[in-house]
This record gives structure tokens, C-alpha cells and sequence, in this order.
């Protein structure tokens, strides 16, 4: 019998937008839809399983949690890049790790939707007209205003294009960006510095490394302008969060549109949530049906592969191949 379990399945529908019944009848596939939290709750509840569907990076799998499931054996991550899973310790304890594909398409959306959201009042201009009331705030249009992207690749450069067609003038940063690649989406590359005081809105596209890791702090508030916002869809630990909160709490700028988090999911007692200058989604910047039919079919497709004996489909440890853990008698 092969176990297979498919992880944080908020929403409950991973068994609906793909075909699981490819496998056999000798194989058992478990749904979790609640989010597993802390270490030992990982390795009690995913001892037994052969195969892990994990969905990008809500549950972390470092070397020690890899270390406690001996039965592991191929772990499927949504996504072709996922900073939770330690691919040294899995490559080193024969672990398959594969992933999927994915559309950027999604998130640039999501970034937009919070940009409006807050330049135009609408989730507090929805409220009002449902208690009766009618005109309670005055927005703010993004034609003539100043788009600040940091980082220009496949995402950013999505953002940057639809910020200069509602008539936006786009900068650009990042630590390895050049001038050629700035220019080739009619952006300008500007300094770090200069990107936070010259912008009204500032978005961050940036992947989270050590070299990313706390990027956007207090100094970097502090040069932005009083009624500029922020936008963060890509990862919470990019900003200092504390930081963050003592700038809107203290007016260094107008409000941030956040999707992404320190920590996941956000506590309901978090001070984030108690600020009238934020709007917070959770994590929905790859979440649409399109992108999780994408997921979820390569998924089985990397599980099918797997059972077949076949290479490996989108391996992202390659390293391992020739190491593999035996499969089970």
C-alpha cells in the first residue's frame, strides 16, 4: 500500500480539479486541510506516508522534520522553487524532490487588486454602502504618479507593464539589475534610496534569500513619502515587519497591501490586522482555480512517474538520482 497525503488543502478541493484515479487501487491518498504547526505535529502526523503533495511553502520541511520520515520518499512541491524544503538534506536522505509549474500571471494580478483596493478605498467604501451610507472617502489615481518595483523579472516586469498603461512612470531596482534589462520594459533604474523617496507606490518582486532577507526597513520607511503605500506579494521576511508597523502607526507612509507574512497563517491577534491603513489578504497571490488545476495535474503526473519507475518529472534535486531510498517490499 502506498500513502500519499496532500497538504494544506485550505480550500478543499485538491481532489476535485485533477485526477487522482490514475493510481492504483493499492494506493491511499489522505487530505489535510488544516495547517500543521510546529515540528512535532509535522512528524506525528506525516510518519507514515510514502509521498508528500506539499503546497509551496506553508509547512516547512528542514533537515531534522526530513530526518524523522523514514518512510518519506518523493516529496511533490506546487511550484518549481520552494524555500521550506532543505533540498541538501532530502538529496543526502534519498528523497525525490519534484515540483510544477505555475503562472506569475496570478500574483501580478493579486498586486494590482491591492493597489486599487487602497488608492481607491474600496474594501471601506464596500462597507459603508451596506450600512447606508454613500461617498465617505476621496481616492487617489495612478495616472502621473510614480511606480517603484523592486525587482524586474518575470513578475516585476508584469507589474511594471500594467503600471505604465494606467499612465504610471516606472523605477526600478534590485542588487544585480542592469540598465539594459530596466530599459527593455521602458523602466528607469534608479538607486535603492531614490526608488523609496521617489515613489508613490512601492512593490517588491523580489525572491527571499539571505541577501533579501530584511531588505525594507525602518531607513527605507523613512525615505518614502508620507502618502506613498507599499506592496508585498512576494515574501514577509523581505520587510521588517515591526518596522513596518511602527511606519503605519506612525504615519511615515499612507498604507501597505500585504499578502505575505513573517509568519503563516497570520494570527488574528496580530498588530497588523488591528491597523485601518492595511489591507491584508492570505496569500492568494497563486491562488486561482487555473493555477491550482496546473499544481494539482502535475502533481499526479510527478506521482505517476514515481510509482511507474520512470525518471523523474521536474526533479529539483537532481543530485539524488542514483541515491534513491529503496522502495518499500
Amino acid at each position: 500500500m502506498v500513502k500519499i497525503v496532500v497538504l494544506d488543502d485550505y480550500q478543499g478541493v485538491a481532489l476535485s480539479l485533477a485526477d487522482w484515479s490514475k493510481f492504483s487501487p493499492g494506493t491511499e491518498i489522505t487530505v489535510l486541510s488544516h495547517n500543521l504547526e510546529g515540528k512535532q505535529e509535522i512528524i506525528k502526523q506525516l510518519g507514515e506516508f510514502e509521498v508528500i503533495s506539499a503546497m509551496r511553502e506553508r509547512t516547512v520541511f528542514s533537515a531534522d522534520i526530513l530526518n524523522q520520515l523514514p518512510n518519506l520518499k518523493l516529496l511533490v512541491t506546487t511550484g518549481m522553487r520552494n524555500a521550506s524544503i532543505d533540498l541538501y538534506a532530502a538529496t543526502e536522505l534519498g528523497i525525490l524532490v519534484c515540483g510544477t509549474e505555475g503562472s506569475a500571471q496570478s500574483t501580478s494580478e493579486l498586486t494590482w487588486g491591492l493597489i486599487l483596493a487602497l488608492l481607491r478605498h474600496i474594501p471601506e467604501e464596500n462597507m459603508s454602502i451596506r450600512k447606508g451610507e454613500w461617498q465617505k472617502t476621496v481616492g487617489n489615481s495612478l495616472e502621473g504618479k510614480t511606480l517603484g518595483v523592486l525587482g524586474l523579472g518575470r513578475l516585476g516586469s508584469q507589474v511594471a507593464m500594467i503600471g505604465q498603461a494606467f499612465g504610471m512612470s516606472v523605477i526600478t531596482w534590485s542588487q544585480n539589475l542592469t540598465e539594459e534589462r530596466a530599459l527593455e520594459f521602458n523602466a528607469e533604474l534608479v538607486t535603492k534610496d531614490m526608488l523609496f523617496a521617489e515613489s508613490d507606490v512601492v512593490t517588491i518582486h523580489l525572491q527571499l534569500s539571505d541577501r533579501t532577507r530584511g531588505l525594507v526597513g525602518s531607513k527605507e520607511f523613512a525615505l518614502m513619502k508620507s502618502n506613498a503605500y507599499l506592496i508585498n506579494t512576494s515574501r514577509g521576511p523581505i520587510v521588517d515587519e515591526p518596522a513596518l508597523i511602527t511606519a503605519l502607526q506612525e504615519g511615515w507612509i499612507n498604507g501597505a497591501g500585504l499578502d505575505v507574512y513573517d509568519e503563516e497563517p497570520l494570527a488574528d491577534s496580530h498588530p497588523l490586522t488591528a491597523l485601518r491603513n492595511t489591507i491584508l489578504t492570505p496569500h492568494l497571490g497563486y491562488v486561482t482555480e487555473e493555477g491550482y488545476r496546473v499544481f494539482y495535474a502535475q502533481t499526479v503526473e510527478d506521482i505517476q512517474a514515481y510509482l511507474a519507475g520512470e525518471n523523474p518529472l521536474r526533479l529539483l534535486n537532481p543530485a539524488v538520482l542514483g541515491r534513491e531510498r529503496n522502495m518499500k517490499a
